[in-house]
């Protein structure tokens, strides 16, 4: 009885500590719960006796086991290098640098307990880092490093930490035993992951087939999953368990949906039942640590090893020290990455120190950290107690905290915006602005930072994300159909949002023209590659590429006249459409002569042409690509996917299939609009006057949408 009332009170703090951060905003939820479980331990003499095993399983199988789900794979595969790098070698680093400084500050703590807390010290939050990715300028390339470098170095970084408490407890640390005990629990955690995640979506598919397809069952099941995964590989083989749920995420974000395509309200049921169960743990962790710093605090400051300044002292000293060490790691790799990508024929520029200290204080230590200091012994072999044990966890919890603070404070003064730091409970990270909504007087006092305009904006990305995830070989027409409605109306937000004289043309179409000319040089060198393979007719050739020649020249005089079309070029736009029109009612059921297939062919051909071009562009030329808006560079790479689909579906009747499958990626979509708007008015940075008006405009278009699926089938 006394286990449900603990698990009731912990729960109800929780959702106290969210709630207050709703008017808190600026305080991280983390700081909050933490506090309320520091008043209630203080208030109620609350002692907790944390039981290492079923804490790891509890805590860290689920958590981890969803990072792995949501982390993109395309991603960690084109940075494994780095990632690996970062992950291991840096853990590694931090782990030896800080635990020889810390013995040599504080000799009375054994060298395999500072090895420990530096170990654990060394992960940090992958959730934090996703959402400071929103609103700090940094290199794409170095997010998705620091972000996938999150992901792994739980693993490395446990892996370090459960050594160093072996160590510890036993008073023996053999070097060959490590290596060899490290390969085997490596090697065994990865195929227990592997095999375990591959039987496991086998059945699940068995049970859909076998018409099986309740969604509480399903869901369940996957809930289960990671515990599943980690008992076996740790319990009962003795590997990694950490390793092995890790490996078990990523193989179950990058399996093929067969439950999503057949059931496709089953991944927003297990979706939003993961944001429960991460929401509830993460929260409760660092209840756990409000709960267990009056303990550590009362030892430490009872304890002769060290006084209460010397403990903060330590604190401080350890922040620095693992701040400093992954500074220069992140500098060094951002040297590197410029020495191989700079063009000889520029002056060579030092990359910004600026860069590489942001993403040194983003690293956020969170739930991970916890979770390893919170499940150190209490007892050594001897029987007598863990070296330093209060000492540990007061400098660990002391880190936490400090990194979250030093984030929140830090982060403004140095990137000139507002930054709420995250952590696995919190709801995803938004953009942040100073604007408020014109159209919301009476709410004028909340804290609403996006624009009505800016809101669409974010709502509409995250159904196009929704929509990226589901897009396989199989629906390519559909969902790049799809995505290319949602960039025009991006498109056309981001518009309403640039500011520019009436003299000059607006960044963003600036940004759109310089793009659709790299991809138009692309398209006229495949339109002579054809040629030249004698794939084309000379007529074809000299047609087409008189088209693309003045569309060109339409962009160079639109860039040089703040972005207006002259005259000539809008009449011959019109003329082209006008033409394009004619030809298709000419053609009508003659889809199978060589002229229309000549025209398939490239239109293909040269829409892969124009994305093969502007996709060496920006990876030859990062320092140029970083100059171009991400939504714009995207909107012209569907562009591109669009038209070859489009070529490739040309001539076959749109069938049920097709339908079917726009329908349902149009309910997905619609549905993590509305997730989207729930999000931006949870963490108040929209009215509830404005989520209404966005909730009403989501329901329009569904219902617009219903309409006409209606009048189809009629």
């Amino acid at each position: 009885m006394e286990l449900i009332e603990s698990i009731m009170a912990m729960v109800a703090l929780v959702i106290l500590g969210s709630v207050i951060n709703r008017y808190l905003v600026v305080v991280p939820v983390a700081l909050i719960q933490a506090a309320l479980g520091l008043i209630v331990a203080l208030a109620f003499r609350i002692q907790l006796q944390v039981s290492t095993d079923w804490f790891m399983l509890l805590f860290m199988a689920p958590l981890l086991f969803n990072d792995g789900r949501h982390y993109p794979k395309r991603q960690l595969w084109y940075l494994r290098g780095p990632i690996l790098g970062n992950a291991v070698l840096l853990v590694l680093a931090s782990t030896v640098v800080g635990g020889y400084v810390l013995h040599w500050v504080a000799p009375g703590i054994p060298l395999a307990a500072t090895f420990a807390l530096a170990a654990i010290l060394s992960p940090t939050d992958l959730i934090a880092v996703q959402g400071l990715a929103a609103r700090i300028h940094l290199p794409k390339n170095v997010l998705n490093l620091v972000a996938g470098e999150s992901m792994i170095n739980d693993a490395s970084g446990l892996i370090s930490f459960k050594y160093a408490v072996a160590a510890a407890v036993s008073g023996a640390f053999v070097l060959r035993n490590a290596v060899r005990d490290f390969a085997y629990v490596t090697v065994v955690g990865l195929l227990v992951g592997f095999i375990l995640i591959t039987c496991i979506n086998a059945l699940r598919r068995w049970l859909l087939k076998q018409g099986i397809n309740d969604y509480a069952l399903h869901t369940a099941l996957q809930i289960l999953t990671p515990f599943v995964v980690y008992f076996v590989a740790d319990e009962l083989l003795h590997a990694s368990g950490v390793i092995a749920v890790v490996i078990a995420g990523l193989l179950s974000n990058g399996q093929t949906s067969l439950q999503s395509s057949v059931l496709p309200e089953l991944r927003l049921v297990s979706e939003r039942t993961w944001d429960i169960v991460v929401y509830l743990l993460n929260g409760i962790i660092f209840v756990l640590l409000g709960m267990e710093l009056p303990m550590a605090m009362g030892a430490t400051i009872r304890s002769e090893q060290a006084s209460t300044i010397q403990a903060l002292l330590l604190v401080g000293l350890m922040y620095v020290l693992l701040l400093v060490v992954r500074v220069a790691w992140l500098y060094g790799n951002l040297v590197l990455t410029a020495r191989r990508t700079h063009n000889p024929s520029q002056p060579w520029r030092w990359p910004s120190v600026q860069q590489a200290l942001v993403a040194g204080i983003s690293g956020v230590r969170g739930a991970i950290t916890l979770i390893g200091v919170l499940s150190l012994p209490a007892t050594v072999a001897s029987g007598a107690g863990f070296p330093s044990r209060s000492l540990i966890l007061f400098v660990a919890a002391g880190v936490v905290i400090l990194s979250l603070v030093m984030a929140s404070v830090a982060l403004p003064l140095i990137t000139r915006e507002r930054v709420v730091v995250q952590g696995r409970g919190d709801s995803a990270a938004l953009a942040a602005s100073d604007q408020n909504d014109d159209d919301d007087d009476d709410d004028a006092v909340v804290a609403a930072q996006l624009t009505y305009p800016e809101a669409q904006s974010y709502t509409l990305q995250s159904a196009v994300r929704m929509i990226e995830s589901e897009r396989r070989t199989d629906n390519q027409k559909p969902a790049l159909d799809l995505l290319a409605e949602y960039q025009d109306r991006i498109r056309r937000l981001a518009y309403i949002n640039a500011d520019a004289p009436d003299d000059a043309i607006p960044p963003l179409l600036a940004d759109e023209l310089n793009l659709r000319r790299i991809g138009l040089v692309g398209e006229q060198r495949a339109l002579t590659q054809l040629w030249r393979d004698g794939r084309i007719l000379a007529d074809t050739y000299l047609a087409t590429r008189e088209r693309i020649q003045q569309r060109v020249e339409d962009i160079d005089r639109s860039l040089t006249h703040a972005g207006r079309r002259s005259p000539s070029a809008w009449l011959r736009h019109r003329w082209r459409r006008v033409k394009r029109s004619m030809a298709h009612l000419r053609l009508g059921d003659r889809r199978a002569g060589h002229h229309y297939n000549e025209q398939l062919l490239v239109e293909k051909e040269t829409a892969k042409g124009g994305l093969k071009h502007l996709s060496a562009v920006m990876r030859q030329q990062p320092a140029a690509a970083a100059q171009y808006d991400r939504q714009m560079v995207y909107a012209q790479v569907v562009h591109y996917r669009n038209r070859i689909a489009s070529a490739k579906a040309a001539g076959q009747q749109r069938n049920t299939e097709y339908d079917d499958e726009l329908r349902r990626l149009r309910l997905l979509g619609f549905a993590a609009e509305r997730s989207a708007i729930r999000r931006l008015m949870d963490n108040g940075y929209i009215t509830t006057r404005m989520a209404t008006k966005l909730s009403a405009d989501v329901s329009y278009s569904e219902n617009a949408v219903n309409l006409a699926d209606a009048n189809d089938a009629s």
